[in-house]
């Protein structure tokens, strides 16, 4: 039952892109910055999921634990590091063009260049996920986290 249920979270996202229609529409088409749009979100429900595996515990811990990898530096060091070796031509091209879309705003907590490695690797989990290409978000994605350990920051630790 357990197994069966993982299942049908982790594909829940298919089936809300299948209820709207998102089926028809070329990915390629869209701009970078709405193709990043997408994979925010996407990869933010990746690791809530990952975070809720571990423990279950207050939300406050919870998105402490998040927020220490759904941020701009830790994306792209998981970009540069795990991910980008691992890229077919095509979804090079895609994080190329997320990456080198001007953007009108920028993290107040990281260096540019890592938001905009950032932007390129939610621009790249966006055109994934609307492609429907869900197994392929998750080989590339799922063995990038456990670099980055869910703990969260204190009160007194600085921002990054």
């Amino acid at each position: 039952m357990e197994e069966s249920l993982r299942k049908d979270i982790y594909d829940l996202p298919k089936t809300i892109k299948e209820a709207y229609g998102f089926d028809e529409q070329d990915p390629s088409q869209l701009s970078p910055l709405v193709l990043a749009y997408i994979g925010d979100t996407v990869f933010d429900l990746i690791v809530r999921l990952r975070v809720i595996e571990e423990a279950n515990e207050p939300v406050k811990k919870l998105n402490k634990k998040a927020t220490s990898v759904v941020n701009a530096s830790t994306q792209a060091a998981m970009m540069r590091e795990r991910i980008l070796p691992n890229l077919t031509e095509e979804e090079e091209r895609v994080f190329k063009r997320g990456r080198n879309t001007k953007s009108y705003s920028s993290s107040k907590h990281a260096k540019l260049v890592d938001y905009r490695v950032a932007t390129g690797f939610e621009a790249l989990l966006g055109w994934l996920y609307l492609k429907g290409r869900l197994d392929r978000i998750t080989e590339l994605v799922l063995p990038a986290i456990p670099d980055y350990e869910f703990k969260g920051k204190t009160e007194n630790e600085n921002e990054i």
